[in-house]
């Protein structure tokens, strides 16, 4: 009928089941079971609201499940039989028992619908796409009845739903009479221009239409046309009156579709006596009870619905909503100034008989004595009186000598002051009359029957069985809550009435299982015990962590930092503990380990930091649990005394911090060439030649140190300078193959001898010069004012070439002596020049005449890498000065052509690699057919593959027909003859990004190729903008396409990157060392997290941008850990300190008050003093977060804390928090110069799309779907 009218919309923002809305789900966690209500609720599948408030109220319409419970298999099948086609098995009517049996017994928080929906023939999109649910009632009716011929069910819709209108029209000349039956399911009453459902009934039922003037009616009896008058009557009731109302009309004259939000009221108690033909019977056979409001939220073009229900089994258990616990005051006050007599509040007896006095009919009715009762005292029943005296109905019954029910057990009054029928209202004239079917009695009792009305009185106050059905939420609600759906943008859509004669028996309540077959009992009870199984061993493993100890005896303390003693036999012991036990079970459990220890033992949380071990709090109190002194999974803890580490004291908390600080010392005289000569440059031992003249050392300290303790850890005299690279100079440093050039250091002057390193900003790989003063001397350092200028020597210009007859290498030091020679070289010269000034300098000529030989390279191990290309100069070769170079036998490849090595079958192995020149524009088949040649082999079974950087068999090279030099391979690259067709395609293909900011990125990052340099500078220039260029102050850069399987996880994928030529030269320990972000709309906008997530279930898709970034230390973020730029405001200031990131936790608290604990704990502020607020780039606003007295309040009225991972904030990786420090700063605005100037530019923007102009065009409506029908298949059962 209308299709998917209600499709959600982005804009309307409705439905509470998107995934930002809600938090993600732990892995493999089972579904939480049912919540304070006791009922269940059912999953949206997408778009599936309108089924679910549906299936809801028929569930809660006892009698269609127990005509549905009814049927067993012997008449609908079996479902392990759908498949076969011979057996007629009626899958609808079986899913359907089984979802509502799921819902009444299986202890989970929702049921899924995807059973039903795959029965009805549905696909995955028709979840998504959300229909009207009127429409859905009549089709699923149809499906229901169709589903359901030839059984003894097959007519249960129609004794339950069906009705007949009699249309009459009456001739006013002869009186003649022409009737007209239509048989309804449901009635379709109007809300334009009505404002009751009363109202729109008497239009319907009472009303006359007449036909005169030129509208006159043709009479059969008269045969002329006449005046007539046509009217309409309800003639047959069913047992259930469903109403739906037209709420979504269509506008003529705008040609639009809108809703009617005006007040529509309906009662909870309606009699049809006046609206039906035959008005003899009765009062209960036209009377009918509200048990059901399906309600709409949202406009004609999108939104959500939920359901109001009455649960008429009493099924669930209710609670007072929280905000009707505490009257206000000022009731109390009234209330008590009412009471004419003492009243004693503990004594439920007299306040009950207080209550009733007082009113003028001497009377309450039942549904109101509740509410009157707290009004009276302040409290509710439940909460003051039931503990001790049971339910109130209850405590009605067991005082028959005070209390008598009246009005056919709505009322209760006095029974010594019964009321009289003057006194006594009507009940039918009661507004907010909701009778319960419990309380009608079996016979037409008079008001002098208590006994009869008693046994069925309603056993809770007013309204105390409504319930709120929204999806998989299930909240209580009042009556006076219903009243709040007469208007609005959320507003009633659907009502269903009962007749109140419909009386259920009382084994059906508070009896989910009533009437439910066995064999449906028993596959409820079966998936009970396995949802009890999977909830214990999930809370047992998820409440499980990982912990690290560190035992003292195993480290020492070096200049501030914890230092291992012995690398290979101190490694960390790995417990696994259960968090809910406590900080003395934990330190018993180690003692037990460990059988040796003596004296008192002392935990404290400890972090392995690039400088050391270092330690932060200690674990004092034996009795709070390991969640609560917030020890999580990988958590390092330190086992010492809680004194010193031998004779060491230890400083502990995040201002001592180490810091692990790169110191250079002067590296002059003869010493250089004995070092060089050596062969080998240590990149992470003690001394690294880091340049002519310099030698590095990396030495770790601790942040409270002052740089005077530095200096004298170091050994240095007090004359000694040190120095700070000055990294915002325009000296840069340049290589050794420039042949001069310097680098620039600014001096620390005498008064920062006495700040810490934390104070002076120090952190993780700064580079600290020291200097004494003869230093001076020489022409490498000097100094102007508090720079020092480092420049290269001159007589650092020489290359050592060694004569190697072996072209597979070896150890140094077994080579001939004298077969060495020091050629002068400079950056500009060709390499060509070099091998032949080395040839004279070692007189070979004659011994290698005619022979060619070729320059290799040569690593710290002695192994010999791939020949340079002599027609390059040093410096373009990457070839460094006072490096050795060996002279070995073969042809070097020549500017066009690469140098490869390669293996068949397998990885390489020692001595077992074979080398290859080919020309770079060869495709990857050309390569491969001059491989196999070289081998002597045949055949087209055979495929390359790349080695990954565990030197083990990586990806293959697909694409047989693209060149080596697009496929970015590398002179000296080793690829892998492999045997076996190519895999097929299908994997993912992925552009990797490179942050080329240094504020984003850390590590040397380079292309190994001019043509890569050539394809960045195009992508800058072109029409396609690289990611990142657009605001987030980094910069880009493409360094290649990785294609993988998503099946893959994210360690596969960063191992994988690292084996791209642009990453080669990183200096990347272990994947650890890698972040990846996946790029959405040219920004940063989400971190891949898990190492064992996969790549599909992190919905990663082919043709997605990933940035890398290069880390100096590990990281494994969780999936619900969240990386944060912080940043501190200047006080008194409108901008900020350099951001910082920050790692904060959120998988246990993601409230702000978490955050502001994480984030005090890092800078050592109070909470309290704190300020924070989320940036938002593309508004140039601030939004502030709550503050923390909010956040208490909150949790005092019961209310749950707000999350940060929902609305409003919705933080993510990368979003920016600023953050006030109210104790020195009395700016409370966030806002800077820069917002200001951002926001102008929109309001500019603004202006022009008003106007018309170009920027108006993204403003144009989106095109809205296509309205799809909606349908149910069913199979043929006639």
């Amino acid at each position: 009928m209308f299709g998917n009218l209600f499709e959600e919309e982005e804009n309307e923002g409705l439905s509470l089941n998107t995934p930002k809305g809600r938090n993600a789900k732990l892995e493999n966690e089972p579904p939480p079971p049912r919540g304070r209500s006791n009922l269940c609720g059912i999953k949206n599948q997408g778009g599936t609201c309108y089924l679910n408030s549906l299936l809801q109220t028929l569930l809660f319409t006892p009698e269609f499940r127990e005509e549905l419970f009814r049927l067993g298999p012997e008449e609908l099948g079996c479902l392990e039989d759908k498949d076969n086609p011979e057996a007629k098995v009626r899958v609808i009517p079986l899913e359907l028992q089984r979802l509502f049996a799921r819902l009444l017994l299986v202890d989970q928080q929702s049921a899924s619908t995807a059973d039903l929906t795959d029965s009805f023939g549905w696909n995955s999109s028709e979840g998504t796409n959300q229909h009207d649910v009127q429409e859905l009632n009549r089709i699923l009716f149809s499906a229901l009845e169709n589903s359901l011929v030839g059984t003894s069910g097959s007519s249960f819709i129609h004794r339950l739903y069906h009705g007949t209108i009699v249309n009459s029209i009456v001739c006013k000349e002869c009186g003649n009479v022409s009737q007209r039956q239509e048989d309804f399911l449901d009635l379709t009453v109007c809300v334009c221009g009505v404002s009751s459902l009363e109202e729109a009934l008497w239009n319907m039922f009472v009303e006359e239409e007449l036909f005169e003037g030129n509208n006159l009616y043709r009479c059969a009896q008269c045969d002329r046309l006449v005046t007539a008058a046509k009217s309409a009557k309800l003639k047959k009731l069913p047992p259930f009156m469903t109403m739906s109302l037209l709420r979504f009309s269509f506008d003529f004259t705008k040609f639009e579709r809108y809703k009617e939000t005006g007040r529509y009221s309906f009662p909870f108690t309606i009699d049809l006596r006046p609206f039906c033909e035959q008005a003899d019977g009765e009062d209960s056979d036209f009377m009918y009870e509200l048990f059901s409001v399906i309600i709409h939220k949202g406009g004609c073009y999108g939104g959500h619905y939920h359901v109001y229900i009455k649960d008429i089994d009493q099924l669930g258990k209710w609670e007072p909503p929280d905000e009707d616990v505490k009257p206000k005051a000022q009731k109390k006050e009234k209330v008590k100034e009412r009471c004419e007599t003492e009243l004693q509040e503990d004594d439920p007896l007299s306040v009950l008989t207080a209550i009733i006095a007082q009113e003028p009919s001497q009377s309450v009715l039942l549904d109101q004595l509740g509410q009157q009762l707290m009004n009276k005292i302040g409290s509710s029943w439940n909460k003051k009186f039931r503990k001790q005296y049971g339910p109130i109905g209850k405590f009605l019954q067991s005082h028959k000598d005070i209390f008598v029910l009246v009005s056919n057990g709505t009322r209760v009054a006095l029974k010594k002051n019964p009321p009289s029928p003057n006194t006594e209202p009507p009940s039918p004239a009661e507004p907010n009359y909701k009778p319960d079917p419990s309380a009608v009695p079996n016979s037409a009792g008079s008001d002098h029957q208590p006994e009869a009305n008693q046994q069925s009185q309603p056993k809770a106050e007013q309204g105390s069985h409504w319930f709120d059905l929204n999806d998989s939420t299930v909240t209580s609600i009042r009556e006076a809550d219903i009243e709040k759906q007469f208007q609005g943008k959320e507003s009633a859509y659907m009502l269903f009435y009962r007749k109140t004669q419909l009386l259920r028996p009382k084994e059906a309540l508070n009896n989910p299982q009533y009437n439910v077959p066995a064999y449906l009992i028993q596959m409820a009870q079966e998936e009970n015990l396995q949802l009890q199984e999977q909830r214990e061993e999930f809370e047992a493993t998820n409440n499980t962590v990982e912990l690290h100890l560190h035992l003292a005896h195993c480290y020492k303390m070096k200049n501030g930092a914890m230092q291992r003693i012995n690398e290979e036999l101190d490694r960390n012991t790995t417990l696994s503990f259960d968090r809910r036990k406590t900080v003395g079970d934990l330190r018993s459990t180690i003692y037990q380990m460990q059988e040796l220890w003596e004296g008192d033992m002392a935990l404290t949380v400890a972090r392995c930091l690039p400088a050391g071990l270092h330690l932060y709090n200690n674990l004092t109190d034996d009795s709070v649990s390991l969640y609560s002194a917030g020890i999580h999974s990988n958590t390092d803890l330190f086992v010492w005394n809680g004194r010193e580490v031998f004779g060491a004291t230890i400083h502990a908390g995040a201002e001592w911090e180490p810091v692990l600080l790169t110191v250079v010392r002067p590296f002059l005289g003869d010493d250089v060439e004995h070092e060089v000569e050596g062969g080998c440059e240590k990149s992470d031992g003690s001394f690294e030649n880091g340049g002519p003249g310099l030698k590095r050392e990396a030495i770790g300290f601790a942040g409270g140190a002052t740089l005077g303790e530095v200096r004298e850890a170091l050994g240095e005299p007090k004359e000694s300078l040190l120095c700070q690279e000055h990294k915002g100079g325009k000296g840069t440093v340049q290589g050794p193959g420039e042949g001069g050039g310097g680098s620039g250091w600014r001096v620390f002057p005498p008064d920062d001898m006495q700040r810490t390193l934390k104070e002076l900003s120090l952190k993780d790989g700064d580079s600290l010069l020291v200097l004494e003063p003869q230093s001076f001397d020489s022409s490498v350092f000097t100094r102007n004012g508090d720079v020092v200028t480092v420049t290269t020597p001159s007589d650092c210009r020489w290359l050592l070439v060694e004569f190697q007859p072996s072209s597979k290498g070896g150890d140094m030091d077994t080579q001939e002596e004298g077969r060495k020679a020091k050629v002068s070289a400079t950056g500009n010269m060709l390499l060509s020049e070099v091998k032949q000034r080395a040839l004279e300098e070692l007189q070979l000529q004659e011994q290698l005449s005619g022979a060619p030989c070729c320059l290799r390279q040569v690593d710290c191990t002695g192994k010999l890498l791939p020949p340079v290309c002599e027609e390059l100069s040093v410096r373009d070769a990457g070839v460094r000065l006072m490096t050795t170079l060996a002279l070995c036998p073969g042809n070097g490849p020549k500017a066009s052509q690469l140098f490869l090595h390669f293996t068949v079958g397998g990885p390489p192995s020692a001595g077992m690699e074979m080398d290859i020149i080919v020309e770079k524009t060869s495709t990857v088949k050309e390569c491969l057919r001059l491989m196999l040649d070289a081998v002597g082999l045949d055949g087209t079974c055979w495929h390359l593959r790349r080695l990954d950087w565990c030197e083990e068999v990586g990806e293959p090279l697909v694409d047989e027909d693209m060149s080596l030099s697009d496929l970015k391979i590398s002179n000296g690259e080793t690829l892998v003859v492999t045997e076996g067709l190519l895999p097929p395609k299908g994997f993912l293909k992925l552009s990797v990004w490179l942050c080329a900011n240094p504020k984003c990125m850390d590590g040397d990052f380079k292309s190994t190729t001019e043509e890569e340099k050539d394809e960045v500078a195009m992508v800058g220039k072109g029409d396609c903008q690289p990611p990142g260029c657009s605001g987030d102050g980094a910069d880009f850069k493409k360094v290649g396409q990785v294609e993988i399987s998503d099946e893959a996880t994210v360690d596969d994928l960063k191992i994988q990157l690292m084996t791209l030529p642009a990453l080669k030269d990183a200096c990347i320990p272990a994947p650890g060392f890698l972040r990846v972000w996946q790029l959405e709309g040219w920004r940063l906008a989400r971190i891949l997290k898990g190492k064992q997530a996969t790549l599909r279930k992190l919905k990663v898709c082919s043709g997605a941008d990933l940035c890398v970034q290069n880390l100096l230390k590990e990281e494994d973020l969780g999936p619900k850990q969240l990386l944060l730029n912080v940043k501190m405001g200047v006080p008194g200031e409108r901008w900020y300190y350099p951001p910082e990131e920050l790692v904060w936790d959120a998988s246990h608290d993601s409230s702000p008050r978490s955050l502001r604990t994480c984030l005090a704990a890092h800078f050592g502020l109070s909470p309290d003093s704190l300020l924070l607020a989320k940036h938002q780039p593309e508004k140039h606003t601030w939004e502030e977060i709550s503050n923390w007295t909010q956040q208490v309040s909150k949790k005092k009225k019961k209310k749950k804390a707000e999350s940060l991972l929902g609305a409003p904030f919705y933080l993510k990786d990368g979003d920016t928090i600023g953050i006030k420090n109210l104790l020195v700063d009395n700016n409370r605005d966030f806002i800077t110069s820069a917002d200001e100037q951002g926001q102008q530019r929109l309001r500019e923007l603004g202006e022009i799309r008003q106007k018309g102009g170009p920027a108006a065009a993204s403003d144009r409506a989106k095109p809205r779907k296509p309205e799809l029908p909606l349908s149910i298949s069913v199979g043929v059962f006639r």
